[in-house]
């Protein structure tokens, strides 16, 4: 089908099961503007990413390029999203709210040589921004703009350069090489380029939907954004590498569009952050909708209150969803509820850890904790990204010397091996020497009636040091005032986890993929107090400046990471996240020039468990509840080894048209038995 036909999203349809047969669609996609439904076969699909392939190789793109995408979700996305691997060339993906101080940012620090973006959306002269910034970027060649005659023109470019042109430049690629740049989505500061390769990503969207119990039969709907490892990695990966449909109901979030999509395509799986889920349980037109279909499904990105799970697993029929726990640097999971996990487990913890992964909670001083002690998570495996895109600095920051990714997430795992997260650890606030935990506070607040969301920040203290304000959305029609909301607390919790201030709001500052950006809702409450308290609050650092000129750390400061706890003398800058000796030489920095692509690594699932000292937890795939060693928190999955895709294989049709389950190759032991 022609690709450059305008479109928009799905257009209704009559409720009803769709075949199941080899000719069923891979994907039900949005298109750039107007009312018709796009579906495609994989066949169609592998068709469809080589003629853009084609027509970015004669564009000039070449292995280790940075091309950017700069759209809501459409089916363009898609298809640049597989082309581009492969060629080899780093897929830099963009926010959709960035504007032009964002997006001169993002293209100038990844250096993207040519950029495929929206013409309009939402009313936003995505073209007028791209014309404002291309004259400082140096780097930047041409723009495709989606919806005008540039994105024909570059199909037709294709015409003449041959498949065996594309083959040559896929049979050099590497899957360890760097395939994708993902800027951090801002919830605690300054964007970063997160750089993770192939093997990062395929592998991890292989294993969430293996989570999930994911079939040729299953059809999933991913109204979360594709410029975001939740929907281009847990959705877009996740579904190839299963064989399962792929159902996109709109460019951006609407919950009435997800609800439609969900009734009309008979999805068997729904995505979303918890925000997107209270939405649409929140929906007028909420009963109207024959949700019957739905029997898993991913709730990931925030933390999930137990109401609205339950929620979701009473009157949305998802009884099989699972809650993913991770973070962009690690392609994004670590950690994921199974299936039949009980649901006090689903609705209490973010799971076990992934297969082939290692996940540690330490202390102060950055010892292993012992079970059920939190402290900060840390992971190590695969699924660790490269690092920062040419930001080697804030790279050693994040992953120390032995290949750790410090999330700076607080978390406790208990003796089965379940992570809870209670909180970040710049959220945590300490209330005349007691450290509260907002994750804590929000969930038991998230019981009242009349309370839709809610969110806890700190805010200064004179007296205590800290106080806590409770951020509240009322459901339609609750009333509540703030000595309620308190009075529902008192003899319920700890005292000192009772707000003392309650702020009434309608919306929560928001990131693009629903997540509530905690700096800036701090920010916004601090206004009223920032003319009556005796203190300040620099939200750079972990200390406190008192209007006298005297500094005090935070007790969690330095100490927290093995970091002096004395301020720098004017406080202006981050604390050294954690020291390392001055022989030991950081790990090199690779230019991320270099080539990555259609040659993928599954990582298998080996039988044979990874040892660790005594001391420590050992945890196999196949014997979860066996914890030999249960009196620190560090687990790990499987060993793992890894599987090349043989080179005859697409990257993207992982079904031919004549079959509709997913090519999963047997794994391999290192020896090279089965």
């Amino acid at each position: 089908m022609p690709l450059d036909r305008p479109s928009r999203r799905c257009s209704r349809r009559r409720s009803g099961r769709t075949s199941r047969g080899p000719s069923r669609p891979t994907r039900t996609v949005p298109r750039s503007s107007a009312a018709i439904k796009l579906r495609y076969t994989y066949a169609e699909l592998d068709a469809a990413v080589e003629e853009v392939a084609r027509g970015l190789l004669a564009f000039g793109a070449r292995p280790g390029d940075r091309i950017g995408m700069w759209a809501p979700n459409c089916a363009e996305w898609v298809l640049v999203q597989f082309a581009t691997a492969r060629l080899g060339v780093i897929l830099v993906n963009v926010n959709p709210a960035y504007r032009t101080t964002e997006l001169q940012y993002a293209l100038r620090q990844s250096g993207c040589r040519l950029l495929v973006a929206a013409s309009t959306f939402r009313g936003s002269d995505y073209a007028a921004m791209v014309d404002e910034v291309a004259p400082s970027l140096p780097d930047l060649q041409r723009t495709i703009l989606l919806g005008s005659d540039s994105w024909g023109e570059l199909l037709a470019a294709g015409v003449d350069i041959d498949q065996e042109q594309v083959r040559k430049v896929s049979s050099v690629l590497r899957a360890e090489d760097p395939i994708n740049i993902q800027y951090t989505s801002g919830t605690t500061g300054a964007p970063k380029g997160a750089t993770l390769s192939h093997r990062n990503i395929l592998n991890n969207g292989y294993f969430v939907a293996r989570g999930c119990r994911y079939t040729e039969q299953d059809r999933v709907c991913i109204p979360v954004p594709f410029y975001h490892c939740f929907g281009m990695v847990m959705g877009n990966l996740g579904c190839v590498t299963h064989g399962a449909c792929m159902v996109v109901p709109e460019a951006a979030f609407e919950p009435g569009a997800v609800l439609e999509t969900v009734a009309d395509e008979r999805c068997t799986s729904l995505y979303g952050v918890p925000t997107m889920f209270i939405a649409e349980l929140a929906h007028p037109g909420f009963a109207d909708y024959d949700l019957s279909s739905l029997r898993t499904g991913i709730m990931a990105g925030a933390p999930c209150p137990k109401e609205v799970m339950r929620q979701v697993i009473d009157r949305m029929h998802m009884e099989e969803v699972t809650i993913c726990y991770g973070m962009t640097e690690t392609s994004p999971v670590s950690t994921q509820t199974a299936a039949d996990d009980e649901l006090e487990r689903r609705v209490s913890t973010v799971g076990r850890v992934h297969p082939h992964v290692e996940i540690k909670v330490i202390g102060a001083q950055g010892a292993t904790q012992p079970c059920g002690e939190p402290g900060e998570l840390c992971t190590r495996g695969y699924s660790v990204m490269r690092g920062y895109w040419q930001d080697p600095e804030r790279t050693l920051e994040a992953i120390d010397g032995d290949g750790w990714m410090h999330t700076g997430d607080l978390a406790a795992i208990d003796e089965n091996g379940y992570a809870q997260i209670v909180g970040r650890s710049k959220d945590m606030v300490i209330r005349g020497g007691e450290n509260v935990y907002p994750r804590e506070v929000e969930e038991f607040l998230y019981a009242h009636p009349a309370v839709a969301d809610v969110q806890v920040v700190g805010v200064p203290d004179e007296r205590l040091g800290e106080e806590l304000v409770a951020c509240v959305i009322l459901k339609r029609g609750a009333d509540l005032t703030e000595e309620g909301l308190r009075e529902f607390c008192r003899g319920a919790i700890a005292h000192f986890k009772v707000p003392r201030y309650v702020r009434f709001v309608d919306e929560f500052p928001m990131t693009v993929t629903g997540k509530v950006q905690k700096f800036r809702l701090r920010e916004q409450v601090m206004q009223p107090f920032r003319g009556d308290s005796a203190v300040e609050v620099r939200e750079d650092c972990r200390f406190t400046i008192r209007r006298c000129g005297t500094a005090c750390a935070r007790p969690d400061a330095g100490a927290r990471r093995g970091a002096t706890t004395s301020p720098p003398e004017n406080c202006c800058s981050p604390v050294e996240r954690r020291s390392r000796p001055s022989s030991q030489a950081p790990p090199p920095v690779r230019s991320f020039g270099s080539r990555v692509g259609a040659l993928l690594s599954h990582a298998s699932v080996s039988r044979s468990a990874t040892r660790f000292a005594s001391a420590r937890c050992r945890f196999t795939e196949t014997a979860r509840s066996r914890l030999p060693h249960q009196n620190s928190a560090h687990i790990s999955g499987s060993l793992w080894t890894a599987v090349r895709i043989p080179s005859s294989s697409s990257i993207t049709c992982m079904c031919d048209s004549s079959q509709s389950v997913a090519k999963i190759f047997p794994a391999t032991r290192k020896d090279g038995r089965p």
